[in-house]
């Protein structure tokens, strides 16, 4: 008989520590916090963090991934300090995303609007050099 992942089990508070989380989660607004918190399958208890790192987290599970999600300080700007933190306070993450509603994604210079990028589509980012580059995948077509 499988193992059913997406039940919920009793979780004791002393379970978890920092190097349990392999998933970073990375947000810029409050407002995408609160949709990738409802993408839990279940919410972990809140573990201590330095002092030094002002990023607000949601520890929790998708699948069998634990998964820390990050959110930047009301008011603050530049998503590079927050992995940074992220990564000093969570040293086993292997997997970075940054989830977010796209209000940096440029828009194709098309005239077609079926061709700009929408609500939906996935943009994956890939380094090239010191610039990165990205591919869109739109969401019809996916």
């Amino acid at each position: 008989m499988p193992i059913d992942i997406t039940r919920t089990p009793a979780i004791d508070e002393s379970d978890f520590t920092n190097n349990d989380y392999t998933v970073g989660w990375l947000c810029a607004l409050e407002a995408e916090l609160a949709v990738s918190q409802a993408m839990l399958d279940e919410e972990h208890p809140d573990l201590q963090q330095p002092e030094n790192d002002t990023n607000t987290y949601t520890l929790g599970r998708i699948g069998q991934h634990n998964v820390v999600i990050a959110c930047l300080p009301s008011g603050t700007t530049g998503i590079s300090a927050a992995a940074r933190d992220l990564l000093r306070s969570f040293p086993n993450v292997r997997f970075g995303l940054m989830v977010g509603v796209g209000g940096g994604a440029p828009g194709n210079s098309s005239e077609d609007p079926r061709q700009d990028i929408r609500l939906g589509d996935v943009i994956v980012g890939y380094p090239n050099g010191s610039y990165g580059k990205g591919r869109v995948y739109f969401f019809d077509k996916v």
